[in-house]
C-alpha cells in the first residue's frame, strides 16, 4: 500500500474513540506536530469519522476538536452490553480461524433486528460528514465482508460513495445493521482489528491512535500490529488511551454526552506524547 512516507492510523472506538481521537490531534497540532497532513490516513470505524472529516479540506485539528464538544441532545444513545459481548465471545469460541470467526460475526449481524435501518445510519453518518465527496488525499476506509469475512479496504477508487464506506465501517454488529454497498453487506472494520494498522505497511512513519487497542485471539491488537510495522523498518508512534480519557470514556463508549469529556481527555493526553510524535513525524 505504499505511496508515500507518513500514515496516521485511526481505529474504532465508538463515540468516545471519535472524541479522544480530536482532543489528541488538536493537541498535538496545537503544539506543532500536525498529522493531518498524512500522504495515508486509514481509519476503522470511529477512525473513519475522524479521518473523513480530517482529509475533507474543510475543517482543521481544533475545528474537528470543536465539534466534539458540547451538548449531544437529540443523538441516540446505543448500548454495547455484556450479553453482545457474550454473542461474540461464543463466536469466538467456536470459530476455527479468523476468518471463520468474521464470518459467525457476519452471519450473527445480518440476523439481528436492530433499532435503526440502513437508510436511518446513512442519514446519521451523511450528518455527521462535513462532506459526502472523497478526498484527493489518500484515504482508506477499512470494513469486513458479512459474508466472506473479507477485509475490504475503500477508498475514492473503489465504486463506493464515501457515506456508504464510512456506514459500513460503523456498522457494529448487534448494534447497527449492515451496510449494503453494490450489493454486498458490509459490518465494522474493527471486527477484524481495532486499528487495521497493517493497510499502512510500506509507510515509513506511522503514528496509530487506537482508543480500543486490546485484541484476542482471532483479533490482532493494535500494539501487536505496530510491533510489525517496525519490524519492517517503520517508525511507529502508537497512542492509546490513558488512565484518564478510559475514566472520561466511562462504561459505554456509543453514549453521545460520553463524548465531550473523551475529547478533553484526548487534549490532556496529546501533551505526553508531543516528543515523541515530532521524533516519528520528522523527516
Amino acid at each position: 500500500m505504499s505511496g508515500g512516507e507518513t500514515a496516521l492510523v485511526l481505529g474504532g472506538g465508538g463515540l468516545t474513540g471519535i472524541g479522544w481521537e480530536s482532543g489528541i490531534l488538536y493537541g498535538l497540532a496545537r503544539a506543532g506536530v500536525d498529522l493531518s497532513g498524512a500522504d495515508l490516513v486509514v481509519g476503522t470505524s470511529a477512525g473513519s469519522v475522524v479521518g473523513a472529516q480530517l482529509t475533507s479540506g474543510l475543517l482543521g485539528p481544533r475545528e474537528l476538536y470543536e465539534r466534539q464538544l458540547g451538548d449531544p441532545a437529540g443523538e441516540t444513545v446505543a448500548r454495547f452490553g455484556p450479553g453482545l459481548l457474550t454473542r461474540y465471545a461464543m463466536a469466538m469460541a467456536r470459530s476455527r480461524d479468523a476468518a471463520g470467526y468474521r464470518r459467525r460475526i457476519g452471519a450473527m449481524a445480518l440476523a439481528c433486528d436492530t433499532e435503526a435501518d440502513e437508510a436511518e445510519r446513512r442519514e446519521v453518518l451523511g450528518r455527521r460528514l462535513v462532506s459526502h465527496r472523497w478526498p484527493d488525499r489518500r484515504l482508506v476506509v477499512t470494513a469486513v465482508d458479512a459474508h466472506s469475512g473479507e477485509l475490504v479496504a475503500f477508498d475514492r477508487h473503489s465504486g463506493a460513495g464515501l457515506v456508504d464506506a464510512v456506514a459500513a465501517s460503523c456498522a457494529v454488529p448487534g448494534v447497527w445493521p449492515p451496510v449494503t454497498v453494490d450489493g454486498r453487506r458490509f459490518i465494522d472494520g474493527g471486527v477484524r482489528s481495532p486499528a487495521n494498522a497493517d493497510v499502512a505497511s510500506g509507510y515509513r512513519r506511522v503514528v496509530i491512535l487506537a482508543p480500543m487497542a486490546l485484541g484476542a485471539s482471532m483479533i490482532p491488537s493494535a500494539s501487536a500490529q505496530a510491533e510489525r510495522l517496525r519490524a519492517e523498518g517503520a517508525r511507529v508512534l502508537l497512542i492509546t488511551p490513558g488512565p484518564q480519557a478510559r475514566k472520561a470514556f466511562g462504561r459505554n463508549v456509543l453514549d453521545p454526552a460520553r463524548r465531550d469529556p473523551a475529547a478533553r481527555a484526548g487534549l490532556a493526553q496529546s501533551e505526553l506524547h508531543v516528543a515523541e510524535a515530532r521524533r516519528v513525524w520528522a523527516a
